[in-house]
């Protein structure tokens, strides 16, 4: 609107200064119209009239444009709480917390407006507030982490050591790092040790790594969360901290708990590598929590699982986190004759030979066993379409499927080999090469 209309509503208002909706024309268009001062002015006026919201939207909008972000915010808070699913109410308070580095705050408030009007995207309010890249028509505004948490995440595990074939070594040191002092806790009190701790597994993958950490959990009775990296990442700048926190709050609360993060080296990898500063935010979360400066940590048991320890931070490795670190190696002879038997356990099979199976097998992990009986299965089902009759699997389909599936742990062991001889200077990989024969 030019100079001149602007000219003529307030010589109309002249001749009738109390006219509401006349003064509310003209402060709007003042603000449109970026004369910020006189539109203040105006909505002040109006105020003293009829301090309804929609004058007092319009003096938060002009606070907001001159950059006065307490004013606008303090105005906004008061109309939110009586029109709580306001959306433009909500919008512009979200941009105003922002602008005064109340983040968290900040992205509360739009995800209230994004609940209303889930397809809305705002450029600044996603670059400032979401990671990078995350921001996608089918989100879900409404998921909350902690939700059905419980029921999502925590389990009582029903097996313990004594289901587990093999890994002697790797049962005995979790039993002397973290079992006995939790049974044991008046004896380690005297010595002044803690309960509680952190060990790190770490191997091919498929090897039990997770079936270890869950029987741990089964020896002591314990609650299991197994937690991956996708249950604790959110979209939402400072919330993926605030999930971790969560986890382990809810772990110090219902002692004695064994927390599981399995592929930790994602989580933790090396902060010199991080190009985002919230993955870096993240790592110094973690290893927080893993201290338990603010928080006591007895009775927590932290095991993590990686296939690539040489990525995991070394802040990680520090005494009382991740001080203990063990190989978990493909299964030996006997355990791969274990896993063979309980894995065609009720399935149609003729007179197999477990034990030159078993040795056949040399360097299969245990997903790799699966895979074969898997592949070996398919093609009896396939050969039982003829006449409908369940055909049983014998010794050598299991070792035609073989050749078709090679062991994933050589690859695995390719690139770990050169880690052990080449960056090995504390000794931590000497496992790996003495499983290769390579060191005794």
């Amino acid at each position: 609107m030019d100079e001149n209309s602007i000219n003529s509503l307030k010589e109309a208002l002249r001749f009738s200064p109390d006219n509401i909706p006349l003064k509310q024309h003209l402060a709007e268009i003042l603000l449109n119209a970026n004369r910020l001062e006189e539109a203040e002015a105006e909505y002040s006026g109006l105020l003293k009239l009829s301090p309804d919201s929609k004058s007092k939207f319009g003096l938060a909008r002009v606070f907001f444009l001159k950059g006065e972000y307490s004013k606008c915010n303090v105005i906004l808070e008061h109309l939110i709480d009586d029109e709580p699913r306001n959306f433009d109410m909500l919008l512009l308070y979200s941009r105003a917390l922002m602008r005064e580095n109340a983040l968290s705050n900040a992205i509360e408030i739009y995800k209230k407006a994004l609940k209303i009007n889930p397809g809305y995207r705002d450029e600044e309010l996603d670059k400032e507030l979401r990671l990078a890249g995350t921001a996608s028509e089918e989100e879900d505004f409404e998921d909350d982490f902690e939700d059905d948490f419980e029921s999502n995440f925590v389990q009582k595990p029903s097996i313990n050591f004594n289901d587990v074939g093999g890994m002697e070594n790797v049962k005995k040191e979790i039993d002397l790092k973290i079992i006995k002092p939790l049974l044991h806790p008046d004896l380690y009190k005297a010595y002044g040790k803690k309960t509680g701790g952190g060990i790190l597994l770490y191997g091919p993958p498929g090897c039990g790594k997770t079936y270890i950490a869950k029987a741990t959990a089964g020896q002591v009775n314990a609650r299991f969360i197994n937690v991956g990296l996708s249950d604790i990442l959110d979209m939402w700048i400072g919330s993926s901290e605030k999930n971790l926190h969560d986890i382990f709050e809810f772990a110090r609360e219902n002692t004695p708990c064994v927390l599981f993060f399995d592929e930790i080296d994602a989580l933790g990898a090396s902060r010199s590598d991080m190009k985002q500063s919230s993955g870096r935010h993240l790592i110094n979360q973690f290893l927080q929590e893993l201290d338990g400066i603010d928080n006591n940590n007895e009775g927590i048991l932290v095991l993590g699982a990686t296939n690539t320890p040489w990525h995991l931070d070394p802040a990680f490795r520090r005494p009382g986190r991740f001080d203990r670190i063990i190989f978990v190696p493909p299964p030996d002879e006997a355990a791969r004759e274990s896993i063979l038997q309980l894995k065609l356990k009720n399935k149609p099979v003729d007179a197999i030979d477990f034990k030159s199976l078993a040795k056949k097998l040399e360097h299969y992990s245990g997903a790799d066993i699966e895979a074969i009986i898997d592949i070996a299965v398919e093609e009896k089902i396939e050969s039982s379409f003829i006449d409908g009759i369940p055909k049983p699997i014998k010794t050598g389909d299991l070792l035609n499927a073989g050749k078709k599936h090679k062991a994933s742990t050589l690859e695995w062991f390719t690139t770990a080999k050169n880690f052990a001889l080449f960056a090995n200077d504390s000794g931590l990989y000497d496992d790996i090469l003495l499983h290769l024969k390579i060191k005794k």
